[in-house]
């Protein structure tokens, strides 16, 4: 039997896959390499490492977490890519950021000892580095329905003026535990604190990207094939239950 046709190839870039995808966050690269290939379309994954260059065209962009040593070491690097970045977010190119790369896609994170390392600004976040830990599942109400998660960061991340978050908060602490706001979004780039990883928990925030993704590699609009998600919806909607089940006042 044949296989059929591809719908059209899609490059996928990991930003940093040694560096900064220490919990569990290249669940999201293979996610969305499944579900693209489910979906009809043939993922072209290239992994970024420090001193490599990004492919001539890119068509979706993910980063992960990492120590404030990971991003030390990254640091350089994306410097030197960071107008390419700058560009293609501003070109609409879909970005998902997670956790150290949300800080470092922001204007700066600042470490708990004072130390500052801007950041490409296309989002127009800041972080402050703190002792204390913001730790626990998370449920947000978001663009694309209710999004589940784990956090597990120190940084306390403020929006500028004007700027988006990703979601707020029904669950959980969010960019700073005080303000109910959860990550950024500009334009097709998302930042965000969830880990999970956040994407095969929440499928039709995996679908939206790759939707974006696909007009951009094909020039068609995206044509989904019909997918089984029956799990990750019952699992989704359980923490969903679970977590705003116990707010106060409910």
């Amino acid at each position: 039997m044949n296989e059929p046709a591809s719908k059209g190839s899609v490059t996928l870039v990991h930003l940093y896959p040694r560096e900064m995808s220490i919990y569990g966050d290249l669940g999201n690269t293979r996610c969305l390499a499944t579900r693209l290939r489910r979906h009809g379309y043939t993922p072209n994954v290239v992994e970024h490492h420090p001193g490599g260059d990004l492919p001539a065209q890119v068509h979706l962009v993910v980063g992960g977490g990492g120590q404030d040593s990971g991003q030390a070491r990254v640091e350089a690097d994306l410097a030197r890519i960071g107008a390419q970045l700058v560009h293609a977010a501003a070109d609409g190119v879909p970005m998902l950021m997670i956790c150290g790369m949300y800080q470092l896609f922001g204007n700066a994170f600042i470490t708990a000892d004072g130390t500052r390392l801007p950041g490409l600004g296309i989002l127009d976040v800041t972080t402050q580095g703190n002792p204390t830990r913001m730790i626990g599942p998370v449920v947000l109400d978001t663009a694309y329905g209710p999004v589940v998660g784990y956090e597990n960061h120190s940084g306390a991340t403020t929006l500028g003026p004007g700027q988006e978050p990703f979601g707020r908060v029904l669950a959980g602490h969010g960019n700073n535990g005080g303000d109910g706001t959860e990550g950024a979004r500009t334009g097709n780039v998302i930042g965000s604190y969830l880990h999970g990883p956040i994407l095969p928990a929440n499928p039709s925030l995996a679908d939206a990207l790759i939707a974006y993704a696909v007009e951009r590699a094909t020039g068609r609009a995206f044509e989904p094939e019909p997918l089984d998600d029956s799990l990750a919806d019952e699992a989704r909607g359980r923490q969903v239950r679970r977590l705003t089940s116990t707010r106060p006042g409910r």
